[in-house]
């Protein structure tokens, strides 16, 4: 263990992240890399694109720094101009993004050629696992493969830190601790309301779920963190220039809109909520992990494919529920990604709401079973050299 140790500390990685849906991808390369230092003690460098992207996530990133250091990874602005670099020891292209030409002929150049992953999208689609861990393709004599997220054995699992849903069921069970938390962002939560969080993109069903809670006999407060669903609120509301901070009220719907937070903040916020409606990869990943009723807003791909993927986690996640509640929540989520009609849905995920907290908290006991991403990513470097 100790001559393991030895060598682990002298490992090198760099993950390049191209930042195409704003959050998700830096998102997740972030929580990536903080994690390969914090709990495997390897030497990371980020290489990201748009650093005013990850500036919302990290305030502390200083968006004209060519390179810096955050949480003891080393950050690095991706230029546009590549500058002579040496290869580190392992290569993680995030979301299949293309390297810049020099560094992959400076991975080339290695005495010992470098592992080399492309990270892929997370899916729940059978042919994941027939795929993951395979060669891709070669850049002379240095090869690619394939790595996938995933929520079944043979997958790369999912980003979990260590201690995460420990901390996640102290913090639950700790009225205290979350009222001073809501309270730090500005919220006041009803002691009779149901709180749900919204993070998702434009969503033409979003009026009439918005009609049908204001109308519920439940008093709802709706959280929703500024971004892209901001414009369809503003139309249900009739108001214009919505921020961090405004509150309307509409029946029994309070929508209150909070400013952008930082990773460990919206983990809580989330913990916080009875129901989280979320959008793309990280936040989708994290609602998981808050172990509640959730809703996401699948990235939409062209000739729908992105319906297949859908589909497919759909599939496994119902395993257990009976037949009403699995129709109600699966009606739910493919409605609000065809931007439907949401009222009949949302009323019959209502009725079985019990059912499907208990569902979400085994969902999420159960993903925890398997090996985390990052200890796969270690674990397949491994058992390569």
């Amino acid at each position: 263990m100790p001559e393991m140790l030895q060598v682990k500390n002298r490992w090198r990685w760099d993950i390049f992240c191209t930042v195409v849906d704003n959050f998700g991808d830096i998102g997740v390369t972030w929580r990536l890399a903080r994690q390969l230092v914090a709990e495997h003690s390897v030497a990371v460098r980020l290489w990201v694109d748009d650093l005013g992207a990850f500036e919302q996530i990290c305030p502390e990133i200083d968006r004209e720094a060519s390179q810096q250091w955050q949480q003891g990874v080393e950050v690095c602005h991706w230029p546009t101009d590549w500058l002579p670099t040496e290869a580190a020891d392992v290569v993680i292209a995030a979301f299949a993004c293309q390297l810049p030409s020099p560094y992959m002929d400076a991975m080339a150049a290695r005495e010992k050629p470098p592992l080399w992953m492309n990270l892929d999208y997370l899916s729940a689609e059978d042919w994941v696992i027939g795929c993951h861990g395979l060669p891709s393709v070669k850049y002379k004599s240095v090869q690619k493969y394939f790595f996938f997220p995933g929520f079944q054995k043979g997958t790369g699992g999912l980003l979990r830190e260590s201690g995460l849903l420990e901390r996640r069921r102290q913090f639950q069970q700790n009225p205290e601790a979350q009222r001073e938390f809501l309270q730090g962002l500005g919220i006041d939560r009803a002691p009779s309301a149901q709180l749900i969080s919204l993070f998702a993109y434009e969503n033409a069903g979003l009026a009439s779920w918005l009609d049908t809670m204001a109308a519920d006999s439940t008093p709802t407060h709706l959280l929703v963190p500024e971004g892209r669903i901001l414009g369809d609120v503003e139309r249900w509301l009739g108001v214009d220039g919505l921020a961090a901070g405004a509150v309307h009220v509409r029946e029994a719907l309070t929508v209150q809109v909070l400013p952008f937070v930082r990773q460990d903040q919206y983990d809580h916020l989330l913990w916080c909520c009875d129901f989280n409606a979320v959008r793309g990869e990280d936040s989708f990943v994290r609602a998981q992990w808050a172990g509640r009723p959730l809703l996401w807003h699948i990235y939409r791909q062209d000739e729908d494919i992105h319906l297949d993927k859908l589909d497919a986690f759909l599939a496994l996640y119902v395993k257990g529920l009976s037949e009403p509640a699995r129709e109600a929540i699966s009606g739910l989520w493919r409605t609000w990604n065809a931007g439907h009609d949401m009222s009949d849905h949302w009323l019959a995920t209502r009725k079985h709401w019990p059912e499907l907290q208990k569902h979400a908290e085994a969902w999420c006991l159960e993903q925890a079973l398997q090996a985390d991403l990052a200890a796969a990513l270690v674990q397949f470097y491994v058992n390569w050299i």
